[in-house]
């Protein structure tokens, strides 16, 4: 029995077994008064329809800057009802990734020039097509994802960044890491079609593909900077079909720090020097990436 100040239209769904989840039943309570609708769906679908189209936030360059910020949307992954993957000593990704973004976020903030946002600031379950509007309703320059990898082999380690792929995984590990990355919805209790709806939409965008390129690109400027970091899983930028990587105007990679599931990477990742420099390292991408002329986002 639940107590409610208004009258609702409850909505239910069920989601078979996922990560540490077993089969679930969902309920939706949506107002009497207002569209039994999915209001994730709702809220990409507005931004289509243009309602969400309007000009970034004002924010102001710092001192002695002559030019408007460049806008870096950054996404640690996972938060919430989903811990991530999770280390042989019981570290979640979750908490490790937050970490690393609050790092670099700093960074970038005391940049004259630049200034950072993120799609989650605390441990909070964002899903995934959320994560892309955001940074489009703020018309990012860039948008990076963190994660740290897992697999079964606790002997795989290494760090690696991701772009998107119009035309199938480049290597198996590359479409394994997307479809665990992309079940993040799934373990955060999200009716899956309404995401598989909006995702289908933004490919047809005909940006896309200019804008996969400039993704590669900035993922191969940060590859070499963490690489100087942390030994490479990959050697060059991997792609697949991520979901939280489909913005169609946004530049847009996923950085895998390093394998959580690899104790001796486990221990690197909690360790608070570590997180520092993996954040210097995805930074010093950034900036190598927009010292060789990369363009911006248009402006409203």
């Amino acid at each position: 029995m639940l107590d409610l100040k208004t009258d609702v239209k409850p909505q239910s769904f069920t989601l078979a077994p996922v990560a540490e989840y077993k089969h679930r039943l969902v309920v939706d309570l949506y107002p009497a008064n207002g569209q039994q609708e999915d209001p994730l769906l709702t809220l990409l679908e507005d931004y289509n329809k243009g309602k969400l189209e309007q000009p970034a936030p004002q924010v102001k360059p710092k001192k002695n800057s002559s030019s408007r910020p460049i806008i870096v949307m950054l996404d640690p992954g996972h938060g919430g009802e989903d811990p991530g993957a999770i280390g042989p000593s019981g570290t979640r990704e979750k908490d490790v990734v937050l970490r690393i973004g609050k790092q670099l976020r700093r960074l970038i903030d005391a940049e004259r020039n630049m200034r950072a946002f993120m799609t989650r600031e605390e441990d909070v379950f964002i899903p995934l097509g959320v994560r892309v509007a955001k940074a489009r309703r703020l018309n990012a320059d860039l948008f990076i994802s963190i994660h740290a990898d897992a697999v079964l082999n606790r002997s795989a380690r290494g760090s690696s960044v991701f772009a998107l792929s119009e035309k199938g995984a480049t290597s198996v590990f590359a479409r394994a890491t997307a479809q665990s990355q992309n079940n993040a919805d799934l373990i955060g209790g999200v009716k899956i079609g309404s995401k598989d709806r909006y995702l289908a939409h933004t490919l047809l965008d005909l940006t896309q593909t200019a804008t996969i390129n400039d993704s590669l690109k900035l993922g191969k400027t940060v590859l070499n900077q963490v690489g100087s970091l942390n030994r490479l899983h990959k050697g060059q930028v991997e792609q697949a079909g991520f979901a939280v990587l489909k913005a169609p105007d946004i530049p847009s990679i996923l950085v895998e720090t390093a394998f959580i599931s690899n104790p001796e990477e486990e221990q690197r990742l909690i360790d608070s020097e570590f997180q520092q420099q993996m954040a210097n390292a995805i930074f010093s991408g950034v900036k190598s990436y927009f010292s060789q002329g990369a363009a911006l986002a248009a402006r409203a």
